[in-house]
């Protein structure tokens, strides 16, 4: 039996506690709840005895420890059995250096974390395969699970119907009409979920499938991140990035912000290896909204007071929510990092994206709102030139492949395609052909 132990603990009252694999989303106070392990066992291993074990594990093949989050299973989730496990190998996605475009924008070491390159192109990925591997701990310890439910404005279904498909085990997806991509669309499609769209926001899908999975006779299992499964495998990210940078701490990690999950994980992973002694000091957290979809940043200019709103379409589709059910959790983390919440408008998120594009990443739109508000941060001196700053990316720009077109097309709801780069059409004629390429090459400047 492993050392090593974690429950469900009420965040007001740490004595209210539950087994990872009962069916209870909220304290008795109506709080959310909070994932706790027993910090006294883990600190029974040094810190550098953790940093060589997860150094022996990443991205091997070993079952299941290859898997970015599975590689760290003690701080994870270490009560499910091996056998339990539904895993994609997620995680260990690569830190590519922005280095061309941190020089245009005036950032000597910018780094993009990409969580899209995982297996349903999303950070989801990491949080869903913990949640299904644990509701497969549930089934095969008898408790009556006939399928898992979850809303969402794309990723989160996708990676919700592939993880059940792979588990074998029935999802339900609610999604707002007309307010996902067609590339997240077809995922929970193709993977066989039931998918339910419904003429309304993520807010009110979120509120519909909190009353279905709330009857006890329902078996539907809620797989939304207001269960602290996810935020386990989500942790993992400020971690991964911590260990590719050979166990050093940037000055700046820069994170998207709707239902707020993300940055409540990103905080909560950091702490843990702060606490354990791998790291010695902490970064500050940027959260990037959408202006369209802001709560969190109207939060931050009016000192923390919050208030929900009722969010706009915006581009960033999978943050247009105005009632984020995480949102005193990331609050508290944000105190705890000397936190900043910025903005981006329409424009800003888009141009922001296809800058980056320009100089080889391939940025989403929630993406391109975290670039924005780095932008403006340097652009106000709050990042400096030599500050360390990494971006996560939410998810792969392929999966708005319908955003990009309509950038270069100008056809982008309120945007002006400034870096717009529409394919020229011409006849087929090498004269036509040759004149428009000597314009294109007298333009280039000279080496």
């Amino acid at each position: 039996m492993t050392p090593y132990s974690a429950w469900f603990a009420a965040q007001d009252d740490p004595d209210e506690r539950y087994p990872l694999t009962e069916v209870v989303y909220y304290s008795r106070s109506g709080g959310l709840l909070e994932v706790r392990h027993d910090l006294d066992a883990l600190r029974q291993r040094s810190a550098d005895e953790w940093r060589r074990l997860f150094e022996g594990r990443w991205m091997r093949t070993t079952w299941p420890f290859g898997s970015g989050v599975w590689g760290k299973k003690e701080w994870v989730c270490p009560t499910v059995d091996d056998e339990n496990i539904v895993s994609m190998f997620e995680g260990g996605t690569n830190l590519f250096w922005a280095e061309r475009f941190g020089r245009e924008i005036g950032v000597e070491n910018l780094w993009i974390k990409m969580c899209g390159n995982s297996h349903t192109g999303s950070f989801k990925d990491l949080g869903m395969t913990v949640l299904v591997s644990v509701v497969r701990q549930m089934m095969s310890e008898g408790k009556p699970i006939r399928a898992i439910a979850c809303a969402s404005t794309g990723d989160t279904s996708a990676a919700l119907a592939a993880y059940g498909a792979a588990a074998g085990i029935p999802t339900i997806v609610f999604l707002p009409k007309g307010k996902v991509s067609v590339a997240q669309l077809v995922q929970p499609i193709a993977h066989g979920a039931t998918v339910l769209s419904l003429d309304t926001d993520f807010d009110g899908c979120m509120r519909i499938v909190r009353d279905v999975t709330a009857d006890p006779n329902s078996g539907i299992y809620l797989a939304n991140s207001l269960n602290s499964l996810r935020v386990e495998g989500q942790k993992t990210v400020g971690i991964e990035i911590v260990q590719q940078f050979d166990w050093q701490v940037p000055d700046w990690i820069v994170i998207p912000g709707g239902n707020l999950g993300n940055t409540f994980a990103l905080g909560k992973g950091l702490l843990l290896m702060y606490e354990l002694g791998l790291i010695t000091r902490l970064p500050r957290i940027v959260c990037a909204q959408a202006e369209h979809a802001n709560p969190l940043y109207r939060a931050f200019c009016n000192d923390w007071r919050y208030e929900p709103i009722t969010a706009r379409p915006t581009a960033a589709s999978a943050i247009q929510i105005g009632d984020p059910i995480s949102i005193n959790r990331a609050i508290t983390m944000l105190q705890r990092f000397n936190g900043i919440v910025e903005q981006a408008s329409e424009q800003e998120l888009a141009d922001a994206a296809a800058r980056a594009d320009r100089t080889g990443a391939y940025a989403c739109p929630h993406t391109g709102v975290a670039l924005a508000a780095t932008i403006k941060l340097i652009d106000r001196g709050i990042i400096h030139p030599a500050d360390q700053v990494v971006v996560v990316s939410t998810a792969h720009g392929l999966k708005f492949s319908r955003f990009k077109v309509d950038y270069h097309e100008h056809t982008l709801r309120d945007v002006v395609g400034q870096y717009a780069n529409p394919p020229i059409e011409l006849p087929a004629e090498l004269d036509a052909v040759r004149r428009v390429l000597d314009e294109r090459m007298n333009a280039l400047p000279l080496n």
